[in-house]
C-alpha cells in the first residue's frame, strides 16, 4: 500500500481533549478517493503508528481531516499528536482503506459515543446526499467533551446530544426496536456501547467499528503450519505465537500495525484452509466466506493454512 508524505495544514481543538488535524500534498495536489467510514494510517514518529477515521467530506479531494482523542492512558500517539504535531508539521501516511463502508439503505440509524463520531461524521453527510432517511444518536462524557457539535447543528433534530453528566446513560431502545425495514444501523464508540447495540439490534442490522479488540478466545490455541503460496515455503507456527510474528521471523515482509486485530492491515487472502477468526474486523459474512484473515491474532481451525504470501 502507498505511503504518502502530507503536510498539517491546519490543527484546531474541536472538543475538550480533541485535536483535529487537517492534512494536504505539500505541493498542494490531489489525494486519493475515499468512501465514508474509511481510516489511514499515520506513521507520527518511530514506533508511534496509529489508525484515524477520515471524518472530512469524501468530495473534497484536497484534504483529509482526522481527529485525536487525547488519551492519558494511552500508549503515546494522542500524547504525541497534541504536543508535537504543529501546522506545517510532515506526517507519513499510509491508506486509506475502509472496513466500515456505508452500505445504500432509504434509512439508516447512527449510533455515536466519545470519539466515535468520527467514522460517522462523513456517513451524514453521504446520506444527507443520498436523500435517504436517518437520526443520530451521539453521547459523550460531558457537552464539552463531543466532538463537532457545532458542525453538527446545521442537521436540526435529527442530532440528539446527549451528554452523560446531564442525560445520563444513552437511551438505546428508540434506534434499536421497530425498526422498518431495510434500515441499517451504524455504531462506534466503546465497546460497552458496541456490545448494547449487538444485544438490541435486530439480525443483519448493525454495523459496527471497534477501536479496541473485542473479546477474544483466550489462548492462542495449537500448533499449525502456514504455505507461502507465493514461494510454497512452509512455515511452522506455534501454540504461543501468531502467525504474523511466525512469517516476520523467516523474513517475509507483511504491513502491519496495532497487531491486536481492529485495524485491518495485515488482512491477507487464504488460499486454501480454514481460519479461526479472532479480529474486530471482519463481518460474519465475511468470517463465513474464509476469502481472508488478521494473521496478526487469527489462526487456523485445523493443521494447515495456505496464504498469499
Amino acid at each position: 500500500m502507498t505511503t504518502y508524505e502530507l503536510v498539517v495544514e491546519r490543527r484546531e481543538p474541536v472538543a475538550d481533549g480533541v485535536l483535529a488535524l487537517v492534512l494536504r500534498q505539500p505541493g498542494g495536489g490531489p489525494l486519493p478517493g475515499w468512501e465514508p467510514g474509511a481510516h489511514i494510517d499515520v506513521l507520527l514518529a518511530p514506533g508511534l503508528e496509529r489508525q484515524f477515521s477520515l471524518c472530512g467530506d469524501p468530495a473534497d479531494r484536497y484534504r483529509w481531516r482526522i481527529a485525536v482523542l487525547r488519551e492519558p492512558d494511552g500508549r503515546g500517539g494522542s500524547a504525541y499528536a497534541h504536543t508535537k504535531v504543529r501546522q506545517g508539521t510532515r506526517l507519513r501516511v499510509r491508506g486509506p482503506r475502509n472496513h466500515f463502508a456505508l452500505e445504500p439503505a432509504p434509512r439508516y440509524r447512527f449510533v455515536a459515543g466519545g470519539i466515535g463520531i468520527t467514522p460517522i461524521l462523513p456517513m451524514l453527510t453521504a446520506a444527507e446526499r443520498a436523500g435517504a432517511e436517518w437520526t443520530l444518536l451521539y453521547g459523550g462524557r460531558t457537552r464539552a467533551s463531543m466532538a463537532f457539535t457545532e458542525e453538527l447543528s446545521r442537521y436540526g433534530e435529527r442530532v440528539a446530544l446527549r451528554p452523560r453528566d446531564q442525560a445520563g446513560p444513552l437511551d438505546l431502545g428508540p434506534v434499536t426496536t421497530g425498526l422498518p425495514e431495510g434500515t441499517l444501523v451504524y455504531c462506534c464508540g466503546p465497546g460497552g456501547l458496541l456490545d448494547a447495540m449487538a444485544e438490541r439490534c435486530p439480525p443483519g442490522a448493525l454495523r459496527v467499528e471497534r477501536f479496541h479488540p473485542a473479546r477474544r478466545q483466550e489462548g492462542h490455541g495449537g500448533e499449525f503450519e502456514v504455505v507461502l503460496a507465493r514461494t510454497g515455503r512452509t512455515v511452522t507456527v506455534p501454540a504461543d505465537v501468531s502467525v504474523l510474528d511466525a512469517v516476520r521471523a523467516v523474513g517475509v515482509a507483511v504491513l502491519y500495525s496495532c497487531a491486536e486485530g481492529t485495524c485491518g492491515t495485515c488482512e491477507t487472502d487464504v488460499v486454501e484452509g480454514a481460519v479461526d477468526h479472532r479480529d474486530s474486523v471482519l463481518t460474519p459474512d465475511e468470517r463465513a466466506a474464509g476469502d481472508t484473515m488478521m494473521i496478526c491474532v487469527s489462526r487456523c481451525r485445523g493443521r494447515r493454512l495456505v496464504l498469499d504470501l
